[in-house]
């Protein structure tokens, strides 16, 4: 009986040093976690904090860059805006002209050729103009047959004709006036343009 007795209380000294050391084993574990814990939550702030200084330099860089390209953006879209314009312009002026007056244009750029010293020009190309309306055009010089009889001959968006010799080629065409107007007044244009816009 009292071995039995002894068996227990040995039983029960194993149990609850076990119950000791599993609760040490425990207890280390828990601390060893916090620790890791404590340590990945620091690794974690810092990391955090880096990624929002590279953030911010970043950003810093971008508005910079952004800033210091919005004032050519905003020029560019003036001088797209601009160009826009001046074109509706010439489109406007084109339309209000009387077919009269187009063929009267064309005719004094053809008048230009008489300084030429040619016995015959020939025409090589023609863009929307009529037979009855190149003759007129031409009747100041000596010219002879059209190359080809269809017409228009170009693509052009105006009127246009070409007439060549054996050394020269002159062009008298809506569309090159217009262009050259663009150039010799494009200064006063764009103030006149800028002026009714601030009006």
């Amino acid at each position: 009986m009292e071995e039995l007795q002894s068996t227990e209380i040995l039983d029960r000294e194993i149990l609850e040093d076990a119950r000791k050391k599993a609760q040490r084993i425990l207890k280390t574990a828990e601390d060893t976690i916090n620790a890791q814990n404590a340590e990945w939550e620091k690794k974690t702030a810092k990391n955090i904090e880096t990624l929002e200084t590279q953030y911010n330099e970043l950003k810093n860089i971008e508005e910079k860059r952004v800033m210091a390209r919005l004032p050519i953006d905003k020029l560019r879209a003036k001088i797209d805006k601009i160009e826009t314009l001046l074109q509706q312009a010439v489109e406007t002026w084109y339309k209000s002209l009387s077919r009269k007056q187009i063929l009267e244009l064309m005719g004094k750029a053809v008048d230009s050729m008489k300084k030429v010293d040619s016995e015959q020009w020939r025409v090589t190309e023609v863009c929307g103009l009529e037979r009855e309306e190149i003759e007129a055009i031409l009747s100041s010089i000596p010219y002879s047959a059209l190359v080809t009889g269809n017409y228009p001959l170009s693509t052009a968006n105006y009127p246009s004709i070409t007439l060549e010799t054996d050394n020269v080629r002159i062009t008298s065409s809506i569309e090159r006036m217009a262009e050259r107007l663009l150039l010799d007044k494009r200064a006063e244009l764009i103030e006149l343009l800028e002026f009714t816009e601030e009006v």
